[in-house]
């Protein structure tokens, strides 16, 4: 017997030991590795593209959160604004707000003197700053009779400029004693050493690079030469042929053969006259060598003025005076700079006058970068500087009341009533099912459904937020009812026979017992819920809330919008700012969905009971 069992075990011992389960031991091993390393790389990809998406996020909204003022001293003139100082609001509404900030900008930038400069001047600050003007005024009248330091927002390109958004400019290194001859209008610089030559190399390779760009352009325009050629040769061949009901469609095709053959010789002769006149320029340079406005812009800051570069030799500039000169004094080495905007002028919404005009106002130490509260504290506007999402907040926070208000009573007493007092029958059967398909709903189906029943049967006003957080509750409703029947699901069934053996009803077991240990999961549940709610658009869309709404809603019967749906609207903007302030209410509203889920893994942590 001991021999049989030692045989036996030594026997199994030998097959655990062998080669073959060896390699079968190491190919599960193998596969449990390759298991984690896959379930491992799913988490960080995952993980990446969230820090992807973050990034994205928050490198162009944070710029959304702060901006640029230009803080003029303002004369609030008695005798403009309140002369018989009665304190009369409409007199000081009417007053001339626009003209004083004007003539305030007017002192710092006197040198703007045209009608087009001055045109650009006032295009320096935001068109609403009369508007704020007043409201102050109104808020302060004590302040009348004053000259005031007021902060003016920057037009929204202004700001980006200010923020390097738009281009950043360098500067060439300068060796020479520069000469200017003139202050004003178009003047020359002379300087003493080959120091424009850096810009005469950019004005080269400038113009190389467009001879190679017309020469692609040739060697297309020839290629479609040769088609229509060999097209025109097929539709003459054709045209002897031609049956009378095909001849008039050969003899039109013909004619549009004709004419693209011949307008393609034309623009091919028009871009070879060009590479011959940019040949010449660079291979001898003559004194014109003008700057074209699609090129890099060069500004030759000198005696306290800017001259915008125009023409350029090794040794010599001709230019527009941007600033005027103090003086025609020689400027010594170092105390001149050449400044180069990457960037072509014509290619940026802001010129070259208004970049050296933002950069003479900060040199005055007049602008400064704030806390941009008009972001949080006004509504839309379709001028990026004044657009703010406190219209939206208040309409997301009305939406939300009243969803939270219809959904979760309701909800709750429905998830009680079919888990606890409900027959299990066929109607209920029927109930569960058609619950659990309406979580799996589009959300637009249940904004269809509030633009047919509640704002074309009941009326209800369009664009409220009453009736967006009537559709949403409808949305939400499903997921409320699902996640409070698990919480009550989860409740040991000794709570309930514990409290019926002491004499207590089936309500009150339910309301004193079983509710109270539900409820960590049916707040959970509900948060959830309303969080999901918070960021749909699509319903909304439906009932009329992408409607723009200047006005904060002070109600939830006012017309308004909601976070989702102002960044819907703000990311089809065009302008680069509304791109920023796009991102900025993206992190906005992450922000309240952290918050609120932070709330429910509070109060489930507050109301979790342990049995």
């Amino acid at each position: 017997m001991t021999d049989i069992a030692s045989s036996g075990a030594s026997s199994a011992g030998d097959i655990h030991q062998s080669d073959a389960a060896k390699k079968r031991l190491r190919g599960r091993y193998g596969s449990e590795a390759r298991f984690k390393l896959i379930g491992l790389s799913a988490v960080l990809l995952a993980v990446l593209f969230l820090i992807i998406m973050l990034y994205t996020i928050v490198s162009q909204g944070y710029h959304a959160f702060t901006y640029h003022y230009l803080t003029l001293p303002i004369e609030l003139k008695q005798s403009e604004i309140d002369p018989e100082g009665s304190g009369d609001e409409a007199k000081i509404r009417a007053a001339d707000y626009t003209g004083m900030i004007r003539g305030a900008l007017a002192e710092k930038l006197p040198f703007a003197e045209g009608r087009r400069d001055r045109r650009v001047r006032n295009g320096l600050i935001t068109s609403a700053a009369n508007i704020a003007l007043q409201r102050h005024v109104l808020a302060n009248p004590s302040e009348i009779g004053k000259t005031i330091e007021y902060p003016i927002l920057l037009d929204d390109f202004g700001d980006l400029y200010m923020k390097d958004l738009i281009t950043t400019p360098r500067f060439l290194a300068t060796n020479g004693i520069a000469s200017p001859l003139g202050t004003e209008g178009t003047i020359k610089i002379l300087t003493s050493a080959n120091d424009f030559r850096a810009i005469t190399a950019e004005v080269t390779a400038y113009l190389s690079d467009l001879r190679i760009e017309l020469q692609a352009r040739v060697s297309a325009k020839q290629r479609s030469v040769a088609r229509q050629t060999d097209l025109i040769a097929s539709l003459e061949a054709e045209l002897q042929t031609a049956t009378p009901e095909r001849l008039p469609i050969v003899e039109n095709n013909l004619k549009s053969s004709r004419n693209a053959l011949a307008s393609a010789q034309s623009e091919i002769t028009g871009f070879e006259n060009q590479i011959a006149t940019i040949s010449q320029r660079i291979e001898t340079p003559g004194d014109d060598n003008p700057l074209q406005r699609d090129m890099a812009s060069f500004l030759i800051r000198i005696n306290d003025g800017v001259v915008k570069v125009t023409n350029v030799r090794d040794t010599e500039i001709t230019g527009d005076v941007l600033i005027p000169l103090s003086s025609e004094q020689e400027a010594q080495p170092g105390s001149w700079d050449i400044e180069v905007l990457d960037r072509p002028e014509a290619d940026r919404k802001l010129t070259d006058k208004e970049i050296v005009w933002l950069d003479h106002l900060k040199k005055q130490g007049l602008i400064e970068r704030k806390i941009n509260s008009v972001f949080f504290s006004a509504g839309a506007s379709r001028e990026a500087e004044q657009a703010g999402i406190l219209g939206a907040v208040m309409g997301s926070l009305f939406t939300m009341i009243v969803t939270l208000l219809l959904s979760f009573p309701i909800g709750v007493g429905a998830a009680i009533y079919l888990e606890e007092f409900a027959p299990k029958n066929k109607i209920t059967q029927i109930i569960e099912i058609n619950i659990n398909n309406l979580a799996a709903v589009p959300s637009i189906v249940f904004g269809l459904l509030g633009l047919a029943m509640f704002l074309n049967v009941f009326g209800f006003p369009r664009s409220a937020p009453l009736v967006g957080g009537m559709v949403l509750a409808l949305m939400t409703l499903p997921t409320i009812i699902i996640a409070s029947r698990a919480a009550l699901r989860s409740v040991p069934p000794s709570i309930r026979e514990a409290a019926l053996g002491i004499g207590a009803s089936r309500l009150q077991a339910v309301t004193h017992h079983v509710l109270p240990l539900a409820m960590p999961g049916i707040l959970t549940g509900t948060i959830i819920g309303m969080a999901q709610a918070l960021g749909e658009t699509a319903p909304l869309l439906m009932i009329g809330m992408v409607a723009f709404i200047v006005d904060v809603p002070n109600g939830p019967l006012d017309a308004a919008t909601v976070l989702p749906v102002q960044i819907y609207m703000w990311a089809d903007f065009p302008e680069p700012a509304f791109q920023q302030k796009t991102s900025a209410a993206i992190m906005v509203l992450l922000a309240f969905l952290v918050a609120m889920n932070a709330i429910a893994i509070v109060l489930r942590k507050r109301f979790e009971r342990r049995w």
